[in-house]
């Protein structure tokens, strides 16, 4: 199939990648614009995967506050150089970022670091709500496991769904940018402030 600039623009323009990183992806499918978003993701998940154990001294604090003055949040994004740090990609991502933790405030970053006593205080909820059930022991275990799980996804950073764009996560928006710019990035901490709370 013949790859035209208009579908390389077009492209380009959903996923922000490099041109030529359009083309090859379209080439490699036939140019199927669905696959070759698909490809071009996949393709940061890899570079995501490389670059993982990086320093990333560099980087942002970025603040959000809502309408109003009664809801802030301040986050630090980092990055392996101040060349990123400085690319109008990297300070969006990090504004976006800052926006949706101020919309879905999340307890953690990753479910590492999500206190024990919160998570031993869901799990014995849940213990207690599939019991009430009378299912088998088995069962139980994998209605908490599940349960577990949606917590996770609903409490941890990179586990949410995007607010700007609930068919992603905010890991897969992260794996993305990693993937365009070629630098280790990682959200490093964040603080939400509201009126009382």
């Amino acid at each position: 199939m013949n790859i035209t600039s208009q579908m390389v623009k077009e492209l380009r323009d959903k996923t922000n990648a490099g041109m030529m990183d359009c083309k090859k992806a379209l080439a490699e499918n036939n140019g199927d614009m669905e696959k070759a978003v698909d490809y071009l993701r996949q393709k940061g998940l890899a570079v995501a995967a490389k670059r993982a154990t990086r320093a990333t001294s560099e980087g942002v604090i970025e603040c959000y506050i809502h309408a109003g003055g009664k809801l802030g949040v301040m986050v630090e994004v980092g990055c392996e150089t101040d060349f990123v740090a400085k690319t109008d990609s990297f300070i969006e991502f990090a504004k976006n970022i800052a926006m949706h933790i101020a919309a879905v405030n999340p307890v953690s970053i990753r479910r590492e670091e999500v206190p024990e006593e919160l998570l031993a205080r869901e799990k014995a909820i849940y213990i207690n709500q599939a019991e009430d059930t009378k299912k088998p022991a088995n069962i139980v275990e994998k209605i908490v496991a599940g349960k577990i799980e949606k917590f996770y996804a609903d409490a941890c950073l990179l586990e949410q769904q995007y607010v700007k764009n609930p068919d992603l996560k905010v890991q897969d928006l992260l794996n993305e940018l990693i993937g365009t710019l070629g630098e280790n990035i990682s959200v490093k901490r964040f603080a939400r402030f509201q009126v009382g709370a």
